[in-house]
Formats: C-alpha cells, sequence, structure tokens
C-alpha cells in the first residue's frame, strides 16, 4: 500500500499529524507533509485513522 496526499487539497486541520506522527508532518504553514508514502504496517491503522478524519479528504491509500 501506498499513502498519497494531495497538499494543494489540505486545510492545515493538523488531524492527520495527530493520527500517525510517524507518517506525517506539517511545514511552517501547517500544510500536510508526507514523511513516509510506505508506511510499515504497524502504522496502517493509523494512516487510516488520518484518512477517515482529515476535512479536506487530501489522503487516500492505494495499491500499487
Amino acid at each position: 500500500m501506498k499513502v498519497e496526499l494531495e497538499a494543494d487539497k489540505c486545510v492545515a486541520s493538523g488531524q492527520c499529524v495527530l493520527a500517525a506522527i510517524d507518517v506525517f508532518d506539517q511545514d511552517d504553514d501547517g500544510i500536510a507533509i508526507l514523511l513516509d508514502e510506505r508506511p510499515a504496517a504497524e502504522h496502517l491503522d493509523d494512516v487510516k485513522e488520518a484518512i477517515a478524519v482529515c476535512p479536506a479528504a487530501a489522503i487516500r491509500l492505494v495499491d500499487r
């Protein structure tokens, strides 16, 4: 699985960072940054939580 982030859709809420701190961060403007596009299986539930709580629907998992 691969994580994709559409940073141009990000509204800087920071919910992804709170849900999956090992996978996401924020830049100085609060826009999400993807730290690991292929996170370890142990982080998959956190990534799914980040996807669920993202108010901009800017994160998705793809099967690649």
